[in-house]
């Protein structure tokens, strides 16, 4: 969760280096908004490419999971009916 949180504050570090370079430039409002608005729309880009990771990543994940649950339930089963049989023939 740590890397995470490092990466959500170094897009809102970029986001912030961004709008105030930007609002300190020497251009005309007409010229700083339209910077605003190209510099949103890649960060908006860039946001969506990487949410597109982090679910594909929690998808692994997830799969992953389910597979090693899966597993050791199947282990569990195996032991209980190991035991049973165990018991059964004493």
């Amino acid at each position: 969760m740590a890397k995470g949180n490092v990466a959500l504050g170094a897009v809102f570090g970029a986001i912030a280096g961004v709008v105030a370079g930007v609002l300190t430039a020497p251009k005309s409002g007409k010229e700083t908004r339209e910077d605003i608005k190209v510099k949103a729309e890649e960060l908006k880009t860039e946001a969506a490419k990487k949410k597109d990771q982090a679910v594909k990543k929690a998808d692994e994940v997830s799969k992953d999971v389910k597979n090693k649950a899966a597993d050791v339930k199947s282990r569990a089963n195996d032991a209980v009916q190991d035991a049973k049989n165990s018991f059964n023939k004493k």
